[in-house]
């Protein structure tokens, strides 16, 4: 049985599948070199992590039983392609929350004590410099208000501030209203036709002056000329980002040498823990399309 792995990324998760897969299973990789379609001819499990996993990969994949996703989205899955070759598709729903909420409260709170400034200030052996703003008191609005976003908002309350939440599919008129009385806004909602660009123009303007954006989700939730517009502006507070347009990124984007931006590697769901989760759920499915079990998290 060989498992390809297909990430670019996330490595460290391999140690984890290598300890829990079967005796007989081969782990392999894929070489970034070659076509996916190529890579995947002699794959019986594909676990797509961030590659896409078009139809014509799906199709070449002839001893494939199994597509188990090592995360929760879907969508860089061509699912029609997977239903027409009778290959069921996984995920991993329910691993990381914990670790995105615990992510996305260490970013607003860099932000808003400005680390990056402070960084600098620190390498010139500046004191008490730049200067922050309390988190106590201010207004988080949680766009998407599943299980990660909860825990932030609960986390939030902690600290005293006043927690808001919205779905993804709320009505745009609403989301704009109540992003005017926002002081950080923080995304927890899955890329979808409909939450493409979600952040854009009128969100960003709605905002009010000096907000602080928190994305955890997914890059394109948010429109980035926008974003660029609205920081260069002075609009926004500050932008914190695990998660980019394109990805591997490039780190020379001027963007990401804002000071009003922190961008991190989309590192939110990596966790020693997240990733034991992970494994067990990847080790369990395997074994049930081995057996011809019903399998945990099928979406198709």
């Amino acid at each position: 049985m060989k498992v390809l792995f297909c990430g670019s990324g996330w490595l460290e998760i391999l140690d984890y599948f290598r300890e829990r897969l079967p005796a007989d299973a081969t782990l392999a990789t894929w070489d970034l070199r070659s076509p996916l379609s190529d890579v995947v001819r002699d794959a019986t499990v594909i676990l797509p992590s961030n590659a896409i996993l078009d139809r014509a990969s799906i199709e070449a994949a002839r001893d494939l039983v199994l597509i188990q996703q090592p995360a929760v989205g879907t969508d860089a899955i061509d699912l029609e392609a997977a239903r027409a070759r009778g290959v069921p598709v996984c995920n991993a729903p329910g691993t990381n929350p914990i670790s995105v909420a615990e992510a996305a409260l260490f970013l607003m709170l860099a932000l808003a004590r400005k680390i990056r400034g402070a960084a600098r200030s620190f390498a010139e052996a500046r004191i008490g410099s730049p200067v922050g703003v309390e988190l106590a008191g201010k207004t988080l609005l949680l766009v998407g208000t599943g299980q990660s976003g909860s825990r932030l908002g609960r986390a939030a309350e902690a600290l005293g501030m006043r927690v808001l939440g919205v779905r993804s599919k709320t009505p745009r008129a609403d989301l704009l209203a109540m992003c005017t009385v926002a002081d950080v806004v923080s995304i927890h909602c899955p890329l979808t036709a409909e939450t493409r660009g979600l952040v854009g123009h009128d969100m960003l303007a709605a905002m009010k002056p000096g907000a602080l954006l928190v994305n955890c989700a997914r890059g394109a939730i948010v429109d980035r000329a926008a974003l660029l517009r609205s920081l260069e502006g002075g609009r926004l507070g500050g932008a914190a980002l695990d998660v980019h347009w394109d990805e591997p990124w490039d780190p020379a984007d001027p963007l990401f040498h804002r000071d009003d931006v922190i961008a991190t590697p989309h590192i939110a769901g990596s966790t020693s823990e997240a990733f034991t989760r992970i494994a067990d759920i990847v080790a369990e499915n395997i074994r049930r399309v081995r057996e011809g079990e019903p399998l945990l998290h099928r979406v198709a």
